[in-house]
């Protein structure tokens, strides 16, 4: 059998996403006081040894949801019970036994699930006595912890393990090959792409721009590898941002670039039903900057209005994100999961190319090739550019060292045309290229320019 599940399950703002962060050590749901923050599954494996289960975090039980998701909140819920090994039932330790928790209780019942009370939000010793009223909703005596200060987190965790020693595991869950982010602006079809990916409705797909809020790492396998594909919150405007004061929305932008940085490739996904925006171009700039392989993926395109053909529409693209000309373009209808498949193929055919080693030999002929077409243009007064030899030291992004006799000669036309023809001339076409120009005298002191 695969990984034992344990659900976080409790009505809203008891401090699940604040329980699931301190059980894992890092910070992976977002924590805030205001009540609905987590509306999809939100998953994380713990191990210790040789023993490890999944972890999911769910939004909360019987939110009445300022967007009417509460139905589409309570089937991510069902879902995460129903793949349970085991519940953490957690209530808040201040407030006593409410309506919802009584609720939660019966629902719980129901299913027949192995239960394990957390009574949260304990700060002190002198409320754990509280946790006995807990006792009444049918599931033992209630652990007592708080998240927030990290107090019994650890003895919690230990609870789990020794509940779970009866399953048998496959061991440490397999690294994925490949992480993918879904970014894009808001209700570009982020998550719709993710749900056809995975072959199920594994986040909340709704037509309220900001249904995501948090990014989610699912987890897909491709061929029978284990990839993970991590749905982003969308994207707004700064100056949006700003004028909301909306502290939900700021945490969710910081999590769509920090997976930006943390993917391998990087769909960046463009509603076909509306022109390029700033946003689309923003996303475009932070991810030429990382140096990160992408696909343009240009979703709802069953819906857009006198659309051109494919090939005008991907020059507008090429003229609006010229930072990203190196990317291939896909075409999608993410509801039907239409071009899907095809576009998971090509990403990972440029995961395969941004991971590309080249000889150094067939690297220094390809230089060989690009000088005898145009040198490094020589400064007036100066001593003129030369490059000895290359190297390449580092994949995904590919990184070519080229010891030159003074990095500060090459000007940046010069770096792009070379860029350009090494895409040409080795196989590595559709993916970021960084250069490095070192002088061959360094000692370890000499400067970089990339």
């Amino acid at each position: 059998m695969g990984l034992p599940v344990v659900a976080i399950i409790g009505r809203p703002n008891v401090g699940k996403s604040s329980l699931l962060n301190a059980l894992a050590g890092e910070m992976i749901s977002i924590v805030e006081p205001t009540a609905g923050v987590t509306r999809d599954r939100v998953s994380t494996f713990i191990g210790r040894d040789d023993h490890y289960f999944e972890l999911i975090d769910t939004g909360g039980y019987g939110i009445v949801d300022s967007d009417q998701l509460s139905d589409h909140i309570e089937g991510q819920i069902l879902q995460a019970i129903q793949s349970a090994n085991l519940v953490l039932f957690v209530v808040d330790v201040r407030e006593g036994i409410t309506p919802l928790d009584q609720k939660i209780a019966e629902l719980l019942r129901k299913h027949k699930l192995d239960v394990l009370g957390v009574a949260n939000k304990a700060d002190t010793a002198r409320l754990f006595p509280a946790a006995g009223e807990f006792v009444k909703l049918g599931f033992g005596e209630f652990f007592c912890v708080s998240a927030q200060n990290n107090l019994n987190t650890a003895v919690l965790r230990e609870r789990i393990f020794t509940r779970l020693q009866h399953l048998e595991t496959t061991g440490a869950p397999p690294e994925p090959v490949m992480k993918i982010a879904i970014v894009g602006k808001r209700n570009a079809g982020k998550s719709s792409i993710v749900n056809a990916m995975a072959g199920t409705e594994r986040v909340i797909v709704s037509e309220v721009p900001g249904t995501t809020r948090d990014a989610i790492d699912v987890r897909i396998e491709k061929d029978g590898k284990p990839l993970v594909v991590i749905d982003t919150a969308g994207v707004r405007k700064k100056a949006k941002m700003a004028k909301t004061d909306n502290s939900i929305e700021f945490y969710s932008y910081v999590r769509a670039t920090r997976s930006i940085k943390r993917a391998d490739i990087i769909w960046l996904l463009i509603d076909a039903t509306e022109p390029v925006g700033q946003v689309d171009k923003s996303l475009a700039h932070l991810i030429a900057e990382e140096h990160k392989a992408c696909v343009i993926v240009v979703n709802k395109w069953d819906l857009a209005k006198d659309r051109a053909a494919t090939g005008d529409y991907g020059d507008y693209l090429t003229k609006l994100l010229p930072g990203l000309k190196y990317a291939p373009i896909a075409f999608t209808t993410a509801t039907e999961a239409r071009n899907v498949p095809a576009t998971l193929d090509l990403s990972t055919e440029l995961f395969k190319q941004a991971n590309t080693w080249i000889a150094t030999g067939r690297l220094n002929k390809a230089f060989e090739t690009i000088r005898s077409e145009r040198a490094a243009p020589g400064k007036r007064g100066a001593k003129w550019p030369r490059i000895y030899y290359v190297t390449q030291v580092a994949v995904n992004p590919v990184t070519i060292m080229m010891f030159v006799n003074d990095p500060g000669l090459f000007d940046e036309n010069y770096r792009r045309f070379v860029v350009g023809r090494l895409r040409e001339l080795l196989p590595i076409a559709e993916v970021p290229i960084r250069l490095i120009a070192r002088p061959k005298t360094s000692r370890g002191t000499a400067r970089e320019q990339s």
